[in-house]
């Protein structure tokens, strides 16, 4: 049996080879490791414990039930189970739809995914970014920030209803062209038709991807990958000039400015070279307020571009025509092959000075006369030209609010802020009422960390400040004033607790500050080689493949893994209970019938 890290890195030596054909991957199924590795990647995971149609979760999973999948994609017979539908709710008030797959179904697509994460990788363009390995929202950020300097417009493009609108034969098509490998193929396909199930009530599905599925990302990439490459060939014939056409004044000053830089040095005298030095500064201060370039050059255009998932924003240089075209030419590629539809509320092209929408930042291009020397002490403009990330005050009310944490009222015309309660945390503990605000906070900067207006995160701070001291006053009864006091710590809040090892502790209210992270988490993402993270052997796989039962010792049984969603929610009653929490483990490998016992309440 071969192993999944060389199965995987022989598929990676092919993926940038556009002409490359990839034949008998359905054989790859085959291979007990591989499901071992998939189980490893997703076992931890909080869906693995919720139920599918089927009624199984990752519990009770074992070498038998991988060798029952093996043996039904061998005949062909494996069947994916219909997903259970559930509702969540959306950001806007609205619920969306989750498809919850059988564990097996996940399973099988995880090994699924990586096989054509490892095929499809080196083949995407660097212009996408969501659902990647080494990639995300900060990345695509990143990337506009430093390539879509001096845009004159941002087209914000978002496509209607993606992953339920993608086409099923289009995507098995694009699959064709790189996977020679029907029986692969076919399987694919039984998958993004094998419906889902609501209200105990069988729906077929005719398009999308499979909601909740794990292969749903890397398929949707696959999808758009189309649109990506024809993004990539169009920027191409639209951009054209090497360079911008100098204004007339500017090449004034730089002749006056060598002429003056001339006279300094061939000065006879002092009152010579004070003349000539005064005027270089007279120069220099006027050279930074006159245009370098002509932003009007019909001979000079350039496009930019970056998408994420559905998402996705161009940078234009050009007029407001060019931008009314390109969205039109985008719009008749997507629709006629892709059949996908452009939101037309929601593409919208902007002035670069104003705000573009983008991953929930506002994007503009800063116009600005402010200057400062160089390394060889010339002035210059610093900023005109650069993209700005911004988090807005909206988002911060709309955080705030959904979050319970906040209500506004309009006093004299204008809206105030006011801090409240959030009376669902009352009942908690004081570390997990700390814990909940911290969280928050933390969460909001680990995102927003890289927008140049980082310190407005404080407004949001000092909100949940307050809503978090008049939640421990409505737990206790008491004023703001009486709670600051009662758990002041030096000059922090800070609420103190005995561990698990008896000893007693400090936790601080976020203390930290704000402070602008230029480089998020990956400086170069373009270097970053395709990275198959699977491979790290772990005592999971390890305890599963020994054969040992954990409570009996048994070796000449199947072994099941016994899983647990939180290890808080054990008692320590009984020796299994004792024994979990001793190894901080939510796992326990057991013999068929430990496990029934288990699950019987028979198990001491």
């Amino acid at each position: 049996m071969r192993n999944p890290e060389n199965v995987l890195i022989s598929l990676i030596k092919h993926s940038n080879k556009k002409d490359y054909k990839y034949e008998r991957l359905y054989r790859l199924l085959y291979n007990e490791e591989m499901y071992l590795i998939a189980y490893q990647n997703i076992y931890s995971n909080d869906g693995s414990m919720t139920k599918g149609t089927d009624h199984k979760t990752v519990d009770g999973m074992s070498m038998e039930r991988i060798r029952k999948i093996i043996l039904s994609l061998k005949d062909e017979s494996y069947q994916p189970k219909p997903a259970r539908r559930t509702y969540i709710p959306k950001k806007n008030g609205k619920m969306r739809p989750l498809g919850i797959p059988s564990f097996d179904d996940k399973l099988l697509q995880e090994v699924i995914k990586m096989i054509l994460e490892a095929i499809y990788e080196g083949y995407f363009e660097h212009t996408s970014h969501g659902f990647r390995p080494n990639r995300s929202c900060h990345t695509a950020l990143t990337k506009i920030q430093k390539t879509f300097t001096g845009v004159k417009w941002f087209i914000e493009g978002d496509i209607k209803g993606f992953f339920d609108n993608i086409n099923h034969n289009i995507l098995i098509n694009i699959l064709s062209e790189r996977i020679k490998d029907e029986r692969f193929l076919r399987l694919i396909r039984k998958f993004l038709n094998a419906g889902y199930m609501e209200d105990w009530t069988f729906h077929n599905t005719y398009s999308g991807t499979p909601q909740g599925g794990i292969i749903s990302p890397i398929l949707a990439n696959i999808y758009l990958d189309k649109f990506d490459k024809y993004v990539s060939e169009y920027i191409k014939g639209f951009n054209k000039g090497e360079r911008r056409k100098r204004t007339t004044e500017y090449r004034k000053n730089e002749v006056n400015l060598r002429n003056a830089r001339n006279a300094l040095k061939n000065a006879a005298d002092d009152t010579e070279k004070q003349n000539a030095v005064a005027l270089i500064r007279q120069l220099e201060k006027e050279r930074v307020n006159i245009p370098h370039s002509d932003p009007m050059d019909k001979d000079y255009a350039r496009l930019f571009y970056v998408r994420y998932a559905d998402d996705w924003l161009c940078g234009v240089i050009g007029s407001k025509d060019d931008c009314k075209r390109i969205k039109e030419d985008f719009k008749n590629f997507l629709y006629e092959k892709l059949q996908l539809e452009l939101s037309e509320e929601k593409t919208l092209i902007t002035n670069a000075q104003k705000s573009a929408k983008f991953l929930s930042f506002e994007i503009r291009v800063r116009q600005s006369n402010l200057s400062k020397r160089d390394k060889i002490g010339r002035l210059v403009r610093n900023y005109t030209g650069r993209v700005v990330l911004e988090v807005s005050s909206d988002v911060i009310k709309k955080r705030l609010i959904d979050a319970g944490a906040m209500k506004f009222i309009y006093q004299n015309g204008k809206e105030i802020w006011k801090p409240q309660a959030i009376y669902r945390l009352k009942d908690c503990d004081d570390l997990e009422i700390l814990d909940w605000y911290n969280s928050k906070i933390r969460g909001f900067y680990n995102y927003y960390c890289i927008a140049n207006n980082s310190s407005l995160i404080n407004s949001y701070k000092y909100i949940l400040e307050y809503s978090m001291y008049k939640t421990y006053g409505t737990k206790y009864r008491t004023s703001i004033h009486k709670i600051i006091n009662k758990f002041r710590y030096g000059k922090d809040f800070a609420v103190k607790f005995v561990n698990s090892k008896g000893v007693e502790c400090v936790r601080v209210f976020y203390n930290q500050g704000f402070k602008r992270q230029e480089k998020a988490f990956y400086p170069n993402e373009d270097e970053i080689q395709c990275d198959i993270k699977y491979f790290s052997s772990t005592s999971l796989i390890d305890r599963l493949k020994a054969g040992k039962c954990e409570i009996c010792g048994r070796t000449d049984t199947p072994i099941e893994i016994h899983h647990v969603h939180r290890l808080k929610d054990l008692q320590g009653k009984s020796f299994w209970e004792t024994l979990m929490i001793a190894r901080q483990r939510k796992t326990l490998a057991l013999c068929r019938e430990c496990h029934k016992k288990l699950h019987c309440g028979k198990l001491d």
